[in-house]
């Protein structure tokens, strides 16, 4: 069991309707031990693979990928959700279904922020039915660049999303994938996966 599943044990709280509730310490709350801990994992795993820049969706995104974004020392983009006054018109759009809130929202990301030649790593806190990364994967093809991985804090493994990004090509890096969860036990079934070494944030990768 790695660094990150046993949090999950520890202090996710499983809600009806397939919901894992992980606010005390990533999307809400931020254990920032945890979130150095999935940055140096991403990076291990994605270890020879070129990358300028890094992409997540606001909001629970934005953690992570900035302590990843640190450990590449290159610029970190998200997608913003809302219109602001300030917003431009030169921008690429993408439509996602959000499976916790239960609605479509339009995202975007101002085009000088995106260029054909960047090598993007997106990176979220969840994967369900994989609606936010295909969003991002269409914005990063709106620009002509290439995405270079897929990193996710946690895929819900009995949904469709990790299974149709991986058939269509993609290299989608999971560090918690969560099989089953029952609510009414309060307990989860994770993936077996290869055990991940807790990071020393002073090691250099």
């Amino acid at each position: 069991m790695n660094f990150l599943e046993e949090k999950i044990l520890q202090d996710g709280v499983i809600k009806e309707g397939n919901i894992l509730k992980v606010d005390s310490f990533l999307n809400h709350q931020i254990d920032i031990d945890i979130m150095r801990q999935m940055a140096y994992e991403f990076k291990r795993r994605f270890r020879g693979i070129e990358v300028n820049k890094v992409l997540t969706i606001e909001a629970s995104g934005i953690a992570i990928a900035t302590l990843l974004g640190n450990l590449y020392d290159v610029p970190v983009v998200f997608a913003k959700k809302s219109e602001t006054a300030n917003s431009t018109d030169d921008k690429y759009v993408a439509k996602a279904y959000s499976f916790t809130h239960k609605k479509m929202n339009n995202v975007f990301v101002s085009k000088p922020y995106l260029n054909a030649t960047d090598k993007v790593l997106i990176v979220d806190d969840f994967l369900a039915d994989g609606e936010a990364a295909h969003a991002l994967i269409d914005l990063i093809h709106q620009a002509g660049a290439t995405v270079a991985g897929i990193g996710i804090a946690i895929e819900k493994g009995q949904q469709k999303g990790g299974a149709t990004l991986r058939g269509e090509g993609y290299r989608v890096e999971s560090i918690a994938i969560v099989e089953s969860m029952d609510w009414q036990t309060q307990t989860i079934k994770f993936r077996e996966q290869k055990a991940l070494p807790i990071q020393n944030p002073n090691l250099h990768i």
